[in-house]
């Protein structure tokens, strides 16, 4: 074997010198919104379970009556015989769910996003992406070889502008998540359905970090916006809220049907197995049926919020999903910090570039409904302890 692979060590002792690599290491869940590592219980304000529904003992049941009547696994793509009954039910779930005509499994939510924008638009066209998208909708954007204008949604102005200068083109679509994953602030939807509308062009939102948390039936941002019948396509996951995995589209029968035959990411996959698709079922139910768990959740989120913002923490005021930004610009800093959290009982993100751009390093937080008042307080003293001791200023 040839000796190709040393630019490998080198490049890895760069981002080590930069205070960016990462490392694996294993966590093992528990329940109630708790996990453990290294033989340490902690508290888990790090993962994106918002509905403690991976923990549902009717999730995992129905999980498990699925895996012992079918199998683990699919065997197959979608396309070729791996779409079972319980593929075809969550898919009809997840349209009665979401009021549209159909919906589409996908094997991630990354797939979707980067599925749907390859099949709508291409070298002829035209796509327009927020600045802070999530890295699946700009891979796809980059994928598609649309000609590709990066906005910034407190510039909506711009934005117009560039949607004028491509009016020639075949196709423009406007590419957003409707909240961010590392601000948890919210995409400005209803400006950008009059923009899409004004200049005759596509618009599609991942709802990932919506779906199962906002609207009144739980549907994702877009419905708590009023907008959801001005979104062309609408994406969504199985593995934040709904405590499963997987990602799907929902939208009318003529764009199923045409993703079903145009989206490479779905047709070249092998389909998720069925008991992921019966618990994400199960899910769904719950998240109909119990809506107090959103409500409990954004109430708690509101306090924590508020508590944040009164202690002077360098965070986003604007943030209004259960994603919370500590910033420390320094991944250093952050990592240290998140080290000295755990030794105190609480997981969080210490997120790095290429995570969020340069100098916006940060600790991110999420709540779980799982997470009641107490726990929370508890984990506000512990963070300012902490970045009074390891980020005096933060």
């Amino acid at each position: 074997m040839s000796n190709a692979l040393p630019w490998i060590n080198e490049e890895l002792e760069e981002i080590e010198r930069r205070g960016l690599r990462r490392r694996r290491r294993m966590v093992e869940p528990l329940p109630g919104g708790r996990c453990r590592i290294d033989g340490r219980e902690m508290w888990n304000f790090a993962g994106n379970d918002y509905l403690n529904l991976s923990q549902d003992p009717r999730v995992i049941a129905a999980a498990q009556q699925a895996a012992a009547e079918a199998g683990t696994g699919a065997t197959a793509s979608a396309l070729i015989c791996g779409r079972t009954q319980w593929h075809a039910r969550l898919e009809e779930q997840l349209a009665e769910f979401e009021g549209t005509e159909s919906a589409l499994l996908f094997p991630t939510g990354f797939a979707a996003n980067m599925g749907v924008i390859v099949a709508v638009v291409g070298r002829e066209d035209a796509v327009f992406s927020d600045r802070l998208n999530h890295a699946s909708l700009v891979d796809g954007c980059r994928l598609s070889k649309a000609a590709l204008t990066i906005y910034d949604r407190k510039n909506l102005s711009a934005l117009s502008e560039a949607l004028s200068a491509a009016s020639s083109v075949r196709r423009r679509l406007i590419v957003t998540d409707s909240i961010f994953s590392m601000d948890g602030d919210a995409a400005p939807l209803a400006d950008l359905c009059e923009l899409a509308e004004a200049h005759d062009a596509m618009l599609m939102i991942d709802e990932a970090h919506a779906t199962g948390v906002f609207g009144a039936q739980g549907k994702g941002f877009a419905e708590f916006a009023g907008v959801e019948d001005r979104v062309h396509f609408r994406v969504g996951t199985l593995s934040k809220a709904l405590g499963a995995s997987g990602g799907f589209v929902s939208g009318s029968q003529s764009l199923i049907d045409w993703l079903w035959n145009r989206a490479r990411p779905q047709i070249f996959s092998t389909a998720l197995p069925p008991p992921v698709c019966a618990a994400a079922g199960a899910a769904v139910e719950i998240i109909r049926t119990e809506p107090q768990r959103r409500t409990e959740l954004l109430q708690r989120c509101g306090d924590f919020r508020a508590a944040l913002i009164a202690e002077g923490f360098a965070t986003i005021e604007a943030a209004v999903a259960p994603i919370f930004p500590i910033l420390l610009d320094d991944p250093q800093l952050a990592v240290r910090t998140a080290a000295a959290l755990e030794e105190r009982g609480f997981l969080v993100g210490a997120i790095r570039p290429p995570s969020v751009p340069p100098g916006t390093s940060r600790l991110r937080i999420t709540l779980s409904w799982a997470h009641d008042q107490r726990v929370i307080e508890e984990f506000t003293t512990a963070l300012r302890d902490v970045l009074r001791d390891v980020a005096p200023g933060s």
